[in-house]
């Protein structure tokens, strides 16, 4: 008797997933800013006319480590800690297969693209800039109810679906 067909993972299942994922994240970020501010003694950030100027560098260094969490995890099991502990798969839409790093990288910077709109922090108040975040996020998750996968604008750009996967 062959196992039943993942079906599709439902927003809170997915929210719940993400939200594990992004403590997951936060640490990581906290590991690597310990890390950095003891390679440079504690002068990463510095202070100029009360704002914090953040090295480029180190922000791209930031990025790097959550976009590696994340592509590593889909590439190697198709599964975040998030995920596997809501029992959800990332699958390619085409064939259902396991992700390609290829798919995998292009899903993440699918995902991340709302937060270009970080960029408005420059000539706008920070506020506008995290709204419009929010704001993009939303019609992300927004396409979900019209699609029959429940697939995000994010898997539908990178040719990915998330399943949740049968009870054990």
């Amino acid at each position: 008797m062959s196992s039943p067909a993942p079906q599709p993972a439902t927003m809170p299942r997915r929210l719940a997933a993400l939200l594990y994922d992004l403590l997951i994240a936060l640490a990581l970020l906290l590991v690597v800013a310990l890390l950095a501010q003891l390679a440079t003694r504690a002068q990463l950030i510095a202070l100029h006319a009360g704002h914090a100027q953040v090295p480029l560098l180190y922000q791209l260094l930031q990025m790097g480590v959550v976009c590696a969490y994340f592509v590593l995890s889909w590439t190697l099991g198709g599964q975040t800690i998030g995920a596997r502990a809501w029992r959800l798969r990332v699958l390619a839409t085409q064939g259902g297969g396991a992700l390609h790093l290829s798919r995998a990288l292009l899903r993440a910077l699918c995902a991340a693209l709302p937060l270009l709109a970080l960029l408005l922090g420059y000539w706008a108040p920070p506020r506008t800039a995290v709204l419009a975040v929010a704001a993009l996020w939303l019609i992300d998750y927004a396409a979900m109810p019209f699609d029959r996968m429940r697939r995000t604008l994010h898997d539908r750009l990178s040719g990915t679906c998330l399943r949740r996967l049968p009870a054990p």
